[in-house]
């Protein structure tokens, strides 16, 4: 049976706060709109992708300051100068503009698949050089050599490993393909943290709130040496680790399917992290 995504309580102070809150809603949706159509004019007219992505990040920070939604980033300067992959906690559909405007340019976004049938985004994140993924396993071999490929040529990359987001509080399991990807580069992986967004747009709803948003860097995890069929669930369980002590959230895999829930933060990354 499934488990049905926890109700908000109603307050009567959300009917008095309910025009205002509609106002905002429209407000961010005319801001979003606007600067989504920016930046296609931008990404299809500008020559040379860090350029585009350049753009991006200006655009990303537009809208997150119009929508009253602050960013901080803490610790930007444990970002490695060279290639690294970044792996972030997903709680929200604001989780890849707050990594846009957060992020050096030189980064590629690894995205589920089903955003390039969405016209005008798959357009803007084509040519900021993004790398669609599917999750039918028919296609996830091909689309893992493609990611291989991207990683050996010195391309840095951005994953939300969990693969998706549900209303409730907490981190899921890791697929496994940002870390091959790193382990394949030779390059760490750089766990980030980020605070706020499912607050901001709650999965569950549909309009959003203002407030501060944070993204934390934490410490670059460099990939053990030996096979790779071991470096990549160590790395993986490594950083999953790193994410669920960092984030303060429940651990989803210890939630119902769990007999008898781990007790450590490593303990339950790599039960979460089995096949």
């Amino acid at each position: 049976m499934t488990a049905q995504p926890p109700r908000r309580p109603f307050r009567l102070q959300t009917l008095f706060l309910a025009p205002l809150r509609l106002a905002y809603a429209l407000w961010v949706a005319a801001s979003f709109l606007t600067v989504s159509l920016t930046a296609l004019v931008l990404a299809l007219a500008t020559p040379g992708l860090e350029r585009r992505r350049r753009a991006a990040r200006r655009a990303a920070r537009t809208f997150l300051t119009l929508a009253a939604m602050p960013l901080t980033v803490r610790h930007e300067e444990r970002i490695p100068a060279g290639q690294c992959v970044v792996v972030c906690n997903h709680a929200s559909y604001l989780d890849g503009p707050v990594l846009t405007a957060a992020l050096p340019p030189r980064f590629a976004f690894v995205i589920k698949r089903e955003m390039s049938a969405v016209p005008l985004a798959a357009t803007v994140l084509r040519r900021l050089g993004s790398v669609f993924v599917e999750r039918n396993p028919m296609q996830a071999s091909a689309d893992a050599r493609r990611l291989l490929r991207n990683a050996s040529q010195g391309t840095s990359l951005v994953f939300f490993p969990e693969g998706t987001f549900d209303p409730r509080r907490g981190l899921h399991k890791f697929h496994a393909g940002a870390f091959a990807s790193a382990v394949r580069a030779g390059c760490p992986v750089v766990p980030a943290v980020l605070r706020g967004t499912r607050r901001a747009l709650w999965p569950g709803g549909v309009l959003p709130l203002p407030g501060p948003l944070e993204l934390e860097i934490l410490m670059p995890i460099a990939p053990a040496p030996g096979a790779a069929s071991e470096a990549v669930p160590a790395l993986r369980d490594a950083a999953r680790a790193a994410i669920l002590a960092a984030l303060g959230e429940p651990d989803l895999t210890c939630s119902g399917d769990t007999v008898r829930p781990p007790d450590t933060a490593p303990a339950r990354s790599a039960r979460a992290s089995r096949p």
